[in-house]
């Protein structure tokens, strides 16, 4: 699997979907997808589509940039279809986290990722989107959270939180506990690295990063929305209530009954509630 510079295709991608890899990322060919290469802050190279909206009710200055869960990537059939319906509200810019897919790197699990999505949201401030709402799942809602922290600086106007953990380090469930054991042993990271097509990294974090729920409380006054299902087999219901606590009165909870874990758990209809929310909250 290539990880090299933009300019070289990394491996095949459905190409009715995006356009081949380009060496110009701050061009959009006259409204047309196209993908790219990113440089993170720390010198990985981000896999990074835009796509504009499709549908008649999108906003042509909103951009939703969807931030996958552990083990995604921006080709993986659970990224695609969440694209397919934020499409349908804006232009929306899909990317493979570190370590994921054709990027470069290694996963360090939701801490250096924040150095990715910074990325990828300068990115389309570049292409010309004025409006920018960032939606993650389980690992990558953490990492929005995180992103957002930084408040005006982080170039948000809206946040959404889907399945994410509260606090690092849990271990109450028994995916989780798979999820410890994939990062923590050698053995793991292998199955990771061949079984997942993710590669991660060995080192533990040093520091340890600003947990979500601590991360919460600095957004604010950026419009913020927590999503999480009744069923969610990998964190239970005091995360997303450790959240929407943290946030007080600039965010909104929304417990969805039935619903499971992060992008494949999460409903047409779902989605569509998202799209129409982050429309009326991003500026």
């Amino acid at each position: 699997m290539s990880t090299g510079p933009a300019g070289h295709v990394a491996r095949s991608t459905d190409r009715s979907v995006v356009r081949p890899y380009s060496g110009t990322g701050g061009v959009t060919r006259r409204g047309a997808p196209i993908r790219t290469f990113l440089r993170t802050a720390d010198g990985v190279a981000i896999d990074s589509v835009y796509e504009p909206g499709a549908g008649a009710d999108s906003s042509g200055d909103l951009v939703f940039v969807i931030a996958h869960g552990f083990t995604g990537d921006a080709d993986r059939p659970h990224i695609r279809r969440v694209a397919r319906a934020f499409a349908r509200y804006g232009a929306v810019v899909t990317f493979s986290f570190r370590g994921h897919g054709a990027s470069g790197g290694r996963s360090t699990v939701g801490d250096r990722e924040v150095l990715d999505l910074a990325a990828v949201v300068a990115w389309a401030r570049e292409l010309g989107c004025a409006r920018v709402a960032t939606v993650g799942f389980s690992m990558g809602g953490s990492v929005v959270l995180r992103h957002a922290a930084a408040g005006r600086d982080a170039g948000v106007d809206a946040v959404v939180s889907v399945s994410a953990p509260a606090r690092w380090f849990y271990r109450g469930t028994a995916p989780m506990r798979r999820v410890h054991w994939l990062v923590t042993r050698p053995s793991g990271r292998l199955v990771g690295r061949y079984g997942l097509r993710t590669r991660i990294h060995h080192r533990q974090w040093d520091p340890v990063p600003l947990s979500p729920v601590e991360s919460v409380p600095r957004i604010a006054p950026t419009p913020l929305l927590i999503v999480h299902g009744d069923v969610d087999g990998y964190f239970p219901l005091d995360h997303p209530r450790m959240l929407a606590a943290a946030a007080g009165e600039h965010g909104e909870l929304w417990v969805e009954p039935g619903m499971g874990h992060a992008e494949n758990a999460a409903p047409d209809a779902l989605l569509g509630r998202i799209g129409d929310w982050a429309v009326g909250r991003a500026g």
